[in-house]
């Protein structure tokens, strides 16, 4: 049995709005949305193709929105539901990004 490869996480990023988004053979099966509100990205959206769902697709892209937050020393305020419900899941590991 063979396990697929990680799908490539892309981002677009533009001054007030973005996404971290995956393709697969040309067609977008998973994305997540945020505006940004000065320093903090607003997580408005998280959407997994529905014959995709339960796998690694939604967790990944909520790691990438956290790991590029970090990088760039922004906050995270969760508007979605699915993104704060794995943020409250685990708090300590999201502290240092969460913003109520």
């Amino acid at each position: 049995m063979t396990t697929p490869q990680e799908d490539p996480i892309r981002h677009d990023g533009g001054e007030r709005n973005g996404m971290f988004f995956i393709e697969r053979e040309g067609r977008r099966v998973a994305e997540l949305t945020y505006r940004m509100n000065g320093e903090t990205a607003v997580v408005d959206h998280t959407w997994v193709d529905p014959k995709l769902r339960g796998g690694k697709l939604a967790p990944n892209l909520v790691q990438a929105v956290v790991d590029w937050a970090r990088e760039g020393q922004r906050k995270i305020t969760p508007a979605c539901s699915y993104v704060r419900m794995v943020m409250d899941r685990s708090p300590d590991t999201y502290r240092d990004v969460r913003k109520a």
